[in-house]
C-alpha cells in the first residue's frame, strides 16, 4: 500500500490491487487539541486494512467515523480496520444496502476465494444515511456531499473546500475506462457536476488510481464524457 499526503489534513492510501484509494481526512477544532477524522472508502487487502490504524497513529489522528462513496464491496471494508466505527453513506447507498442484504459480503467472499485471501467476515454494523447533496461537519470545516450516480445507481462525491480536494468515487480514473453500471445519462450528469469542482481542485482522488492535479483530471473528464 502506498501512502501519499496531499494536504496537512488529507492522506491517501492506495491499495496494491486495483489501485483502490482510501482517503483519510482530518478537521481541527479551534483552540483545542481535539479534532475529527473520517476514513473514506478502503484499501482491499487484509494487511493494508491492518495497517490503517498505524497510518492514523503516525499522524496523531483518531478515527471518528467511516464514509463510503458508494456501496460496492471494495469501498466498504473500513469496518475491518475500525470495528467500532459507524459507516456513513449517501441515502441512495443506504437504500441499495438495504435492498441487497449480504451482497457486499458475498462479493467479498468471492474475491477472497478467487485470490486465496484469508480474512474474517465483514460486518457493516451501524450504517448512517446522509442527505446528498448536503454538508458534513468535520472539526471547524465542512465537507460538501455531491450526488454521483452512473457508475452505479447510488453514490456521492466529497469536496473538501479548505483543502481543495475532490474525492470522486469511481469516476475520473486514470487506470480504468468509464464503467457504467447505472444509467449513462446519470454518469454524464455526474461528470458535468464535477467540472467546476475539478477546476477549483488542487487534487482529485479517483476511486482507482493515483491522485491527480486538476489539469490531468480535466483531461480525463473530457475523455470519459466523450466515451460514455
Amino acid at each position: 500500500m502506498r501512502v501519499q499526503a496531499l494536504h496537512p489534513d488529507v492522506v491517501v492510501c492506495i491499495s496494491g490491487i486495483w489501485q483502490t484509494t482510501c482517503t483519510i481526512v482530518h478537521g481541527t477544532v479551534s483552540d483545542t487539541d481535539a479534532g475529527e477524522c473520517f476514513v473514506i472508502d478502503s484499501p482491499v487487502l487484509p494487511e493494508e486494512l491492518e495497517a490503517l490504524p498505524s497510518v492514523l497513529a503516525q499522524t496523531g489522528w483518531e478515527c471518528s467515523g467511516l464514509l463510503a462513496t458508494h456501496a460496492d464491496w471494495d469501498h466498504l471494508l473500513g469496518r475491518l480496520a475500525f470495528s467500532g466505527a459507524a459507516l456513513g453513506v449517501a441515502e441512495s447507498s443506504a437504500q441499495r444496502l438495504a435492498a441487497e442484504p449480504g451482497a457486499a459480503q458475498r462479493d467479498l467472499r468471492k474475491f477472497d476465494a478467487e485470490h486465496y485471501v484469508e480474512r474474517g467476515p465483514l460486518g457493516l454494523g451501524e450504517v448512517q444515511s446522509l442527505p446528498v447533496p448536503g454538508k458534513l461537519e468535520i472539526g471547524d470545516h465542512e465537507i460538501e456531499l455531491h450526488e454521483a450516480r452512473g457508475h452505479t445507481a447510488d453514490g456521492m462525491a466529497l469536496w473538501l473546500p479548505w483543502a481543495r480536494v475532490l474525492i470522486a468515487g469511481d469516476y475520473l480514473s486514470p487506470v480504468e475506462d468509464p464503467m457504467v453500471g447505472g444509467d449513462a445519462d446519470d454518469y454524464r450528469d455526474t461528470l458535468e457536476r464535477f467540472r467546476p469542482l475539478v477546476a477549483q481542485a488542487d487534487w482529485v482522488v479517483p476511486g482507482h488510481g493515483s491522485p491527480m492535479r486538476a489539469v490531468a483530471a480535466s483531461e480525463i473528464l473530457e475523455a470519459h464524457l466523450a466515451a460514455v
